[in-house]
């Protein structure tokens, strides 16, 4: 059994296309949130995802600001007055209303709308695999970062009732074992941090019934390309994603 497993992808097919070509030939496909905003083609993304054979997707915190009313960053009114944060919950609440419309016009708000908050197999031999995109039961907040203490993630993930935990989110691979649970964040396929390793971040699975094991894998494409699109298509928020495509 060989799963591809990856996470926010954030509306960038030219990553997506490179993490797809990389993975080969697999058996399924584990596919954890943040799908389609900000990005340059929110819709040319998740029409290859929802095409992928054999997949299963969760939803992710950035899916929900696209498909609700909910948005990032804090409530308007403790923004009023503060120079710097009114602006940016401007440019956020444009680029997600830029992205749902993209997204309605060509018939795919519903299926965003209606993934799951997270999907579990048992492998092979025995093992219990939970997929979410920030940590169970959340689709946001502080999930698993490089920097989180063990006392943390006991809190976060104590009650997983799983073997193995897979997310995204944070954007920054990780692999650690807590209490004999293993945690792994996969990285980001689309929308790289500034500073950090600019190349698309994924894992692949393969377990049989003597065990399973968790590969994290590089992917280099043409940022150059996303930063075209993002100006070819107008992206209302272009100047928040430049840096990320610039390294």
């Amino acid at each position: 059994m060989r799963v591809a497993v990856l996470s926010d992808v954030h509306g960038n097919p030219f990553a997506l296309d490179a993490v797809l070509a990389d993975a080969g030939d697999v058996d399924a496909y584990w596919v954890l949130g943040d799908l389609a905003a900000l990005g340059p083609d929110p819709v040319g993304a998740v029409e290859r995802l929802a095409a992928l054979p054999n997949a299963s997707f969760t939803g992710g915190n950035a899916d929900r600001y696209v498909t609700t009313t909910d948005l990032p960053g804090p409530p308007v009114a403790e923004a009023i007055g503060n120079a710097e944060i009114v602006p940016r919950l401007i440019e956020s609440a444009g680029s997600f209303g830029w992205t749902r419309g993209c997204l309605t016009a060509k018939g795919w708000f519903d299926w965003l709308a209606g993934l799951p908050l997270d999907v579990r197999t048992t492998l092979p031999d025995g093992t219990r695999v939970l997929g979410v995109h920030a940590s169970p039961g959340r689709d946001d907040g502080p999930g698993l970062a490089p920097a989180h203490t063990d006392d943390e993630l006991r809190e976060r993930f104590g009650g997983a009732d799983a073997d193995v935990v897979l997310v995204g989110h944070t954007h920054l691979p990780v692999d650690r074992r807590v209490d004999g649970m293993r945690l792994v964040n996969l990285g980001a396929v689309g929308l790289p941090i500034p500073g950090e390793d600019p190349r698309a971040s994924y894992v692949i699975l393969d377990a049989d019934t003597a065990g399973c094991e968790l590969e994290h894998r590089r992917v280099d494409y043409d940022r150059g390309a996303v930063l075209a699109a993002l100006e070819r298509v107008r992206y209302p928020a272009i100047d928040f994603l430049a840096p990320s495509f610039r390294a």
